[in-house]
């Protein structure tokens, strides 16, 4: 006789999306720190809260990269190429990457890459009702745990770039093989040996507007945040007590980082799939962290990647994007 767990039970009745999360959910909150991880914002719910977030005042990078793709736009449409292929991990709903398509009337394909399957396809259907002559492939995927080799994408010859603009390297531990550099290693290979990474970033010039941004006034970013904790209990079921958590965002400078938590109000017992987790007045779930890199620390990471710099354009507040390209091509 075969004995199955709460949690295994649990697992085969949910969409991966949902069993995924669980895993690492219970694998999180079991630690020290405690974690969940930042890629599970983004379902339908949080996805709209982050698209709010990219219009609120205190959100700077929205704004500042914008700028930047407006000033630079036309030397990035060339680095792309007039008939190349743009593939974009995370891409949301797009509306950074308009000021491209907006300059590649004759791009051969652009494949929008999210977690979020059906924001992802209102993404798609979007794109295609105001380019219709540009072939859009959406494709869901978790790039922060693989990249597919996806083959069809080099068969014509067409250059293919990777543009991950949005300063999302930030999320990803920087000097450790499995954070950043495993990101960008994925990158390189879905770029191919011909190809390149355009990649956004964000200096961090200002610590004032950086704590500003990820602790909003109207509580954006607070409910983004908590919708973590919803999707605990809305989809898996987990007895929590959401309004008992409330949202911190504090910029650590040694570290040239902000760090996300939630933090329990009250001593309280938060159970999930069986398993009961004690929490402390103050004790933290650490949820994102968003490094704020310098030029060369970006570049450091990219070598270790097997990616070389290539051109760098500077925007008016702190934001940049890098051409990365295979460093055997360029040596």
């Amino acid at each position: 006789m075969t004995m199955t767990t709460p949690t295994a039970r649990l697992a085969r009745a949910l969409p991966p999306a949902s069993a995924a999360l669980l895993a690492d959910a219970l694998a999180g909150l079991a630690g020290r720190p405690r974690t969940l991880p930042c890629k599970h914002f983004y379902d339908k719910a949080g996805s709209l809260l982050f698209d709010q977030i990219c219009e609120l005042p205190e959100y700077y990078l929205t704004r500042a990269e914008a700028r930047l793709l407006e000033h630079h736009g036309d030397d990035l449409a060339r680095a792309i190429g007039a008939s190349g292929i743009l593939v974009e991990p995370g891409a949301g709903s797009a509306t950074k990457t308009r000021a491209l398509l907006d300059r590649l009337p004759a791009l051969a394909r652009y494949v929008p890459l999210d977690i979020s399957a059906q924001h992802l396809h209102d993404t798609a259907a979007a794109l295609r009702a105001a380019y219709p002559r540009l072939a859009v492939t959406p494709l869901v995927a978790d790039y922060s745990q693989a990249l597919p080799e996806y083959e069809a994408l080099h068969a014509n010859g067409a250059p293919v770039t990777v543009f991950f603009p949005g300063a999302s390297l930030g999320n990803f531990e920087p000097w450790e093989p499995d954070g950043a550099i495993a990101l960008l290693t994925r990158m390189r290979r879905l770029a191919g040996p011909r190809g390149r990474v355009l990649l956004g970033t964000d200096l961090g010039v200002d610590p004032e507007a950086i704590a500003a941004a990820y602790d909003d006034a109207a509580g954006v970013t607070a409910a983004f945040n908590k919708n973590l904790l919803v999707r605990l209990r809305d989809e898996l079921g987990a007895e929590v007590d959401v309004d008992a958590f409330v949202h911190e965002a504090a910029w650590q400078p040694d570290h040239r980082r902000v760090e996300m938590r939630l933090v329990s109000t009250r001593d309280q017992t938060v159970r999930l799939a069986g398993r009961a987790f004690a929490f402390t007045a103050g004790e933290a779930i650490v949820t994102e962290h968003c490094y704020k890199l310098t030029a060369e620390q970006v570049w450091t990471v990219a070598r270790r990647a097997g990616l070389a710099p290539a051109r760098c354009w500077l925007g008016p507040d702190g934001m940049a994007m890098h051409e990365l390209v295979p460093a055997v091509r360029a040596s």
